[in-house]
């Protein structure tokens, strides 16, 4: 039986913490295996003396829940393992970005944008997503406007008998794991294009130019 698995994770909320919201859909399939790319990783944090924390960039940028008593030297060494870990990973990706600003503040619009953003892309590759016989969806679950525009979108575009949905809780799916990683490198380009980067973006990236050189362009590869 040919299965797709999509993994989804979002960035950004609908108040007023952030600037932009994200969602980036990681898709694998099945018969391609990944278990000897996740146990040379996990191989690597032992030899090297790292904790083995379910990847989460935000936390990991700060210092904070898992990371708090972990210095930053050692958490860029995490991030650095986990990109590796990304960029050997047989996968493809997408990410929708929008400026919140550019809704003024209408939920609904936006909404509707993102189940437009969604329906266009599976329409867009339909022959592709109709031949698989089952395509399961993994996402916690966690913004509720991000699982009525998946729905929707999904339930238009393909055949909706073909669709599993679960739950999926970011410790227990490395590919969950890296849909976060790829939206907060997609987060992190827009801000680098505005001009909008932070102290820990410079501190974690240097500048706009190595970030693209040595992050942005490897991943974008694995762009559907």
């Amino acid at each position: 039986m040919s299965e797709l698995s999509v993994f989804v994770d979002e960035s950004g909320e609908w108040g007023k913490l952030s600037e932009y919201y994200l969602i980036t859909l990681v898709f694998h399939v099945q018969s391609t295996p990944i278990t000897a790319h996740i146990e040379k990783y996990e191989r690597h944090l032992i030899d090297s003396s790292l904790p083995d924390i379910p990847f989460h960039a935000g936390p990991l940028f700060n210092g904070h829940d898992d990371y708090e008593n972990i210095p930053f030297a050692d958490r860029k060494r995490l991030f650095f393992a986990f990109f590796t870990l990304a960029r050997n990973l047989p996968f493809r990706y997408v990410t929708f970005a929008h400026r919140k600003s550019m809704f003024d503040g209408d939920r609904i619009r936006f909404e509707a944008q993102l189940k437009r953003d969604l329906a266009n892309f599976f329409l867009s590759h339909l022959a592709e997503f109709q031949s698989y016989e089952t395509i399961k969806v993994y996402y916690d679950n966690g913004q509720q406007i991000v699982s009525n525009a998946l729905k929707a979108s999904i339930g238009y575009a393909l055949s909706k008998e073909a669709i599993v949905y679960r739950d999926a809780q970011p410790k227990d799916y490395r590919l969950e794991q890296t849909a976060d990683l790829l939206c907060t490198v997609e987060l992190t380009a827009l801000k680098f294009d505005a001009g909008e980067d932070t102290a820990t973006d410079r501190k974690m990236f240097r500048n706009r130019r190595d970030f693209r050189k040595n992050y942005l362009k490897i991943l974008r590869r694995k762009q559907f």
